[in-house]
C-alpha cells in the first residue's frame, strides 16, 4: 500500500518596510486565484477562521492575506522580538492541521486569475476600468507594480482615474507604512507617467 507523505509546513518571518507589520510566508498557497483579504478587526473575520484566531492575540491590530503569506500588523506597545516566534509557530501548526484559512472573501476584495492574458476581475462598485486608459493603468499595476508590493507584504488596488489623477488603495504592510508615500510617488507614479502620458499624478485612498 502506498503511503501518502504530507509535505511539512514551513513558515518564515520576513520584515517589511512598515516597522509595525511582519510578513509570514508559507511553503503553500493560503489564498488562491490571486485574491487578497484584509481584516482590520475581529468583527470583520467572519469568512476567515485563521484571521479570527490571529485576532485573539491581544497585540494584533490588522491581518492581510494574499498568495502564500499573511501580513500581521501589531500595536506599538509590543516589539516583534517578543512575538514573532509565537506567531510563526501558531500559523505553522494551524496550517499543518489542515484548518481553513479563508472560507469567504470580504466583499470589497479583488480576485484576479494568475493567467494575466485571461484574467478574471472582480472589482468593487467604483473600481472597474471602463476606458482604454483605465485598462492600461490596471494592466500596468498588475504586471509591474503588484508583484513588488506583494513582495513587501501588501497589495495595491486600482480605484479610479479622474482628470489625470490615478487613485489606488494600498493595503497590508503598505497601509500606513512610513515609506509608502515615497514608494507611491517615486515608484508607482513615475512608472505610470512614463508608460501612460495621460497620467499626471497618483494618490492613495485611505483604507
Amino acid at each position: 500500500m502506498d503511503t501518502i507523505v504530507k509535505k511539512p509546513i514551513i513558515i518564515y518571518a520576513e520584515s517589511t518596510p512598515n516597522p509595525s507589520s511582519m510578513k509570514f510566508v508559507a511553503n503553500q498557497l493560503m489564498v488562491h486565484d490571486g485574491a487578497t483579504a484584509q481584516y482590520l478587526s475581529k468583527a470583520e473575520t467572519k469568512g476567515s477562521p485563521l484571521a479570527a484566531k490571529l485576532f485573539e492575540f491581544p497585540f494584533v491590530k490588522a491581518v492581510f492575506m494574499a498568495a502564500n503569506f499573511v501580513t500581521i500588523t501589531k500595536i506599538d506597545a509590543i516589539q516583534w522580538e517578543e512575538v514573532t516566534l509565537e506567531l510563526r509557530d501558531f500559523i505553522r501548526i494551524y496550517l499543518s492541521e489542515g484548518k481553513p484559512v479563508v472560507t469567504e472573501l470580504p466583499k470589497t476584495e479583488v480576485a484576479i486569475d494568475n493567467t494575466f492574458t485571461e484574467k478574471k476581475e472582480v472589482f468593487t462598485e467604483h473600481s472597474a476600468p471602463t476606458t482604454e486608459i483605465e485598462v492600461k493603468i490596471v494592466e500596468a499595476l498588475e504586471q509591474y507594480i503588484r508583484p513588488a508590493v506583494e513582495g513587501d507584504g501588501g497589495s495595491i488596488t486600482f480605484k479610479s482615474f479622474i482628470d489625470g489623477i490615478v487613485t489606488v488603495q494600498l493595503r497590508g504592510a503598505c497601509s500606513g507604512c512610513p515609506s509608502s508615500t515615497i514608494t507611491l510617488k517615486a515608484g508607482i507614479e513615475g512608472l505610470l507617467k512614463r508608460m501612460i502620458p495621460e497620467v499626471k499624478e497618483v494618490v492613495s485612498e485611505a483604507v
